[in-house]
């Protein structure tokens, strides 16, 4: 979805959404709201959700709902995605941010008006594509003849480092398409 549920709020200001943002958490707020949140704590991190705690690293305005007085709340949202959005994140993060990622990907591929980047597309394939040959070839690193399901066990950590090698190549073009950069 592009745009906050419909007839919901933000969580801090109670009111409708202005220049509604969603946090790599999933959540949505308005811009101005998160940046105060941002604002009123540490200046060198990121604000954590006030919904699930979560560090946000990632904030992606809705392209549907950008008002003309807003420019100085997108600047700033710019600015943040800059500073957190590109940080090398621990395992722990990366996985909690993959279905939030995965999602947004799904949509941008499937959506004909949205533009990825030709070079972005061909490496997500070809991830998938490889990672789809490994697992359907018979040689495996553990094979499943000799340990039955636990010789599953390298197909899925393969499956799991695709997509989070996917997710991280789709968060590199969010950041640079929502951070200026």
């Amino acid at each position: 979805m592009d745009g906050p549920p419909v007839n919901d709020e933000c969580s801090i200001c109670q009111q409708n959404f202005h220049i509604p943002c969603q946090a790599n958490c999933g959540h949505w707020f308005c811009g101005r709201c998160i940046l105060q949140v941002w604002d009123f704590g540490h200046a060198l991190r990121p604000c954590k959700c006030p919904l699930c705690r979560r560090e946000i690293t990632l904030l992606v305005p809705s392209e549907a709902h950008r008002p003309a007085d807003g420019a100085e709340i997108l600047q700033r949202i710019e600015h943040y995605n800059r500073q957190f959005g590109a940080q090398p994140s621990s395992l722990m993060q990366r996985m909690q941010d993959l279905p939030f990622l995965l999602k947004r990907l799904l949509r941008d591929i499937m959506d004909p008006h949205r533009a990825l980047p030709f070079v972005v597309r061909a490496r997500v394939y070809l991830a998938m594509i490889l990672s789809a040959i490994y697992v359907l070839s018979p040689v495996d690193i553990i094979p499943e003849a000799l340990l039955g399901i636990i010789g599953l066990l390298d197909d899925l950590i393969v499956v799991f480092m695709c997509f989070l090698y996917v997710a991280a190549l789709y968060r590199t073009v969010l950041v640079s398409r929502h951070g200026g950069a």
